[in-house]
């Protein structure tokens, strides 16, 4: 018996099939390199700047440059097997994934819009009773409790199921061409934007200029995304860990080794 042209029997499928898989490899590679660029130049903009919780956010144009660069930094992590997951599904371009990414991106540069015009309303409504020897202090305790008891929510619960499980939510969604990966990468996004509002507003509590609540944040969202534990155990280890953090700022705020108490703030841009 003769093998068939290109090849012979098994061993023609193989090939084609190692090369997918290195390519989708290559791509989490990529993502994870794009991931740490950012965490490099998020360190280099960020030194000096940690004011603790309510730094001052800056003029908008430079917060929303920070805010994307973080968000690649913090996230691309977590949504590289997704994205890994989307180009396997499709046989387009290579540039079709990084359509996707940019979507996601999208998502979450508009909600860090919303989160600056949150932030620079009640900065000027209420002024200096924001301070942390006014309300802040309090503000930042409370706004950690709530994002532990978020975690909690059935409306977390199913966010963080799209996140985790997202073969079927990109199947039910399945958009063609360019425009539609980056539809599809802005509706995982919004997702993972209903899964981890509450954690990016606890990081505004503990000082959004930090790197190492950046990091600690980071990290709570890829061992909820991505670590093959009880969904319901991740979230509810991310629910205590808040919930201890609120009361530290609340009653020992001296007692977090890695929190900036505010005073001696630097000018933002």
């Amino acid at each position: 018996m003769t093998a068939p042209p290109g090849g012979g029997g098994l061993h023609a499928g193989v090939g084609p099939v190692y090369a997918a898989v290195r390519a989708r490899l290559g791509l989490v590679a990529a993502l994870f390199v794009v991931a740490g660029l950012g965490w490099a130049w998020t360190a280099k903009q960020m030194q000096g700047m940690d004011g603790g919780p309510w730094t001052s956010l800056g003029s908008m144009g430079w917060f929303l440059g920070v805010w994307v660069v973080m968000m690649a930094a913090m996230m691309f992590p977590s949504v590289a097997p997704t994205v890994a997951l989307y180009a396997c599904l499709t046989h387009a371009p290579r540039l079709r994934p990084w359509l996707f990414a940019a979507g996601y991106l999208f998502t979450w540069a508009a909600a860090g819009l919303v989160a600056y015009a949150l932030g620079v309303t009640a900065t000027t409504i209420l002024g200096d009773a924001l301070a942390w020897r006014n309300g802040g202090r309090g503000l930042a305790g409370a706004t950690l409790m709530v994002a532990a008891v978020y975690e909690l929510t059935s409306l977390k619960d199913v966010c963080l199921g799209k996140c985790r499980r997202p073969f079927l939510v990109l199947l039910g969604s399945w958009r063609d061409g360019g425009s539609g990966a980056v539809r599809m990468g802005s509706r995982n996004a919004a997702w993972c934007v209903g899964c981890c509002w509450a954690l990016m507003a606890s990081l505004f509590a503990l000082g959004v200029m930090s790197l190492w609540w950046m990091a600690f944040v980071a990290g709570i969202i890829a061992v909820e995304k991505t670590v093959p534990l009880p969904q319901r155990m991740a979230t509810y280890a991310a629910s205590a860990v808040l919930l201890a953090l609120g009361i530290l700022v609340l009653a020992f705020p001296d007692a977090l080794p890695a929190l900036t108490i505010p005073g001696n703030t630097m000018p933002m841009p």
